[in-house]
Formats: C-alpha cells, structure tokens, sequence
C-alpha cells in the first residue's frame, strides 16, 4: 500500500497543485467560487506570510471541519501545526465572508467517516468530498473552530 501511495502522490499532487487549486483561486479571485469549496488561510510557518488552499467547505454551524488529503505531509496541516490560528473563506446566505477560528488536528477521527459527514445534504459538497476522498493517500481529519460571527 505505501508503494500505491508514492505513486498516487507524485501524480495526483503535482496535478492538483498546478491544474486544479490555480483554477480554483482563479475562480474565487473572480468572484465566483466553485459551489461545495471553501479557502483555507494559514500562517506561513517559515514565512510568517499568508498561505491559502483551496478546500472543500465543511461549514457545520460556528465548526469547520475538512480533510487533508495528504495527512500531516500537507503544508497547509504543518502549518497549522506551527499556528493553529486560521481563516476560512465560505459563501453563506449573506454571501462570501472570511470566518477566524482555531485549528485542531484530529488523529484519532476517522477521515473517511467524516468526508461522509461533510458532504450529507449537499450535492455540491458531496461532489468535492467524493473527488478529494478519491485522490487521498493518508487522510486526516481537522475540526476548526470558529470565533463568534
């Protein structure tokens, strides 16, 4: 299985890091964010510097939950280890606003149950979280909690 994992991983990530986020930033940049996606904002853990992922929006009342592909391997999830000060960007009834909270990596939940989790009731999510769950290798589970709106 690690064999299958190495190989899924040097070709999926490249993809999605030069094909798929680009066009996903382009989108929200336009002002037009794909329905079922959220951003991520993390604190650079050697820049300092602002660094946003496109992620799939799992938006559950004043918590964020979402699913990192990569596990711990993820640069957004080491920087969330270094700062679990975070910001997420979701569409609302009131339109797209940007949400502060506190990151929590979650070893011990189970990421497959949870990507069910997100995507229950929402096509749209449904559809983000199926794509992600298929192009994962070791998934891992982070709850954000939110600051009061």
């Amino acid at each position: 299985m690690a064999r299958s994992a190495s190989a899924k991983d040097r070709v999926v990530y490249p993809l999605e890091k030069r094909v798929v986020n680009p066009v996903v930033m382009l989108a929200w940049g336009l002002g037009i964010p794909p329905p079922g996606d959220a951003l991520l904002e993390t604190t650079g853990r050697r820049t300092g510097r602002p660094r946003r992922t496109p992620i799939c929006d799992g938006l559950d009342g004043e918590v964020f939950w979402l699913v990192a592909q990569r596990g711990r391997r993820a640069d957004w999830v080491r920087n969330i280890a270094a700062n679990p000060r975070v910001r997420v960007r979701v569409r609302s009834e009131s339109g797209v606003s940007w949400r502060a909270g506190t990151a929590h990596i979650l070893d011990e939940d189970d990421p497959r149950e949870r990507q069910r989790l997100i995507g229950r009731g929402n096509l749209a999510r449904r559809f983000c979280v199926c794509a992600s769950a298929a192009m994962g290798t070791s998934p891992l589970t982070v709850r954000i909690d939110l600051d009061p709106s």
